[in-house]
């Protein structure tokens, strides 16, 4: 007998793969099932990104007859109380002073250690803006236009890095540098496409195989207009440590992989048939919405790649390139939706949610949102025309103006966007 579907119980399902994702992404269970040997030592406990607190808060627990201290940074509004463990917040997506002095305390935490101590390393996603320790004659002003240069340029989030890296004193591997002799063990939650450990908050603690050419290319290929302070780091030359040179000791405890496994998990319990597309698509927003839109429609009128009722499930990270024009209110995910949701033309059977697992798209305050059948009508009822709204990439206005908005609040941890589009017959 074929199931009956009516908008309550597709909307619970959607939210209960994106819940599952982000469950499996747990920060405590995370570290506790990787634990490192204990040291002879010290343990020095440092950390940066939007599960480090919450990270930190399980390592503290479970060693309480460890010689144990520490800083890690999180994003403000991500703190929970972590013991011995000092938690500092700080902005995201662009650092503030916060930042600046909460690096200062991490680079200080591990200096003068022996080869007895342990240097336990809480990295996961958002650590980039949280650690800030310009290199050269750059200023937080400096860095802080950095920022906002990147994240309008349309550049990948490994392009960011690149440059990132070779504008700071604690990045690509320079934490590592001052940690040592001391023995490093980093914990890695991942956001980043294909789990590279030296992009996660652009590797503090890891080996940089990127190079200060490739950031200098980088800058070109976007036109980015850069502070002339970060111009003359580019031009100076001086590299990060490369693979070889680090001691590097690094576990992935988390990962946008697992999630979308256990979305997958939820689907097939629900007689839906899920079909991973991968987690690490990368592109423009919108652009990345049209095509899964056309995959989508395959399956609703052809079965193909698979019969309806079917889940498309993805993870990774798109980018909305701003250009000059002044903003709206929007996140990538929402932008991604409301590209779908223009593609599918309100064909029937085709639901989809898409967020951000840390409970921030970008920066407002939803995760992502959801579409439905309706959701052009609906908008356009409200006197809204979704074409203006992604021409000024506003689409958070449009979900928000019909209560679409997903919201989770802050998860405490981060392994990217989940998507879910789900097909019925």
């Amino acid at each position: 007998m074929t199931r009956q579907w009516d908008e309550a119980s597709v909307r619970r399902v959607l939210r209960d793969m994106f819940d599952a994702a982000v469950k499996s992404a747990d920060p405590r269970s995370a570290v506790l099932g990787h634990l490192p040997e204990r040291p002879k030592g010290r343990c020095v406990v440092v950390g940066a990104g939007k599960a480090s607190a919450a990270m930190a808060a399980a390592l503290d627990e479970a060693w309480p007859d460890v010689d144990l201290t520490g800083v890690v940074v999180t994003r403000y509004g991500y703190a929970v109380p972590a013991g011995r463990i000092e938690i500092i917040e700080a902005a995201h997506p662009v650092p503030d002073a916060q930042s600046l002095a909460a690096s200062g305390r991490l680079l200080q935490a591990v200096e003068g250690l022996t080869s007895d101590d342990l240097v336990v390393a809480l990295i996961s996603g958002g650590g980039s803006s949280l650690l800030v320790a310009p290199a050269g004659k750059l200023t937080l002003e400096d860095k802080q236009a950095v920022n906002q240069a990147l994240l309008a340029s349309g550049a990948t989030i490994s392009e960011m890095n690149t440059v990132r890296k070779h504008l700071s004193n604690v990045k690509g591997g320079r934490l590592a540098q001052v940690a040592a002799p001391a023995r490093l063990v980093t914990l890695v939650i991942s956001d980043v496409p294909g789990d590279d450990l030296s992009e996660v908050a652009s590797g503090p603690t890891v080996a940089d195989p990127t190079t200060v050419r490739e950031a200098t290319e980088i800058v070109a290929r976007y036109g980015l207009q850069l502070p002339a302070a970060a111009i003359e780091v580019l031009e100076e030359g001086l590299e990060t440590p490369k693979p070889g040179e680090l001691p590097v000791e690094a576990r992935l405890v988390a990962a946008p992989s697992k999630s979308l496994e256990a979305a997958a998990d939820v689907a097939r319990c629900h007689g839906i048939t899920p079909i991973i597309l991968g987690d690490a698509l990368e592109g423009e927003a919108r652009e990345m919405g049209r095509v899964l839109a056309g995959i989508a429609l395959s399956v609703r009128q052809h079965g193909s790649p698979v019969r309806a009722p079917a889940v498309l499930l993805s993870g990774g990270e798109g980018t909305v390139t701003i250009g000059n024009q002044q903003p709206g209110r929007g996140g990538r995910n929402t932008e991604f939706l409301l590209g779908l949701a223009q593609a599918l033309k309100g064909a029937s059977g085709i639901w989809a949610v898409a967020g951000d697992t840390d409970g921030i798209d970008g920066s407002e305050e939803a995760a992502g949102a959801i579409v439905v059948p309706t959701t052009l009508h609906r908008m356009k009822a409200q006197g809204l025309n979704p074409n203006d709204l992604l021409l000024r990439h506003d689409s958070f206005s449009g979900f928000a103006a019909i209560d679409d908005l997903l919201v989770t609040g802050p998860t405490l941890t981060n392994v990217n966007d989940i998507r879910a589009i789900l097909v019925l017959p």
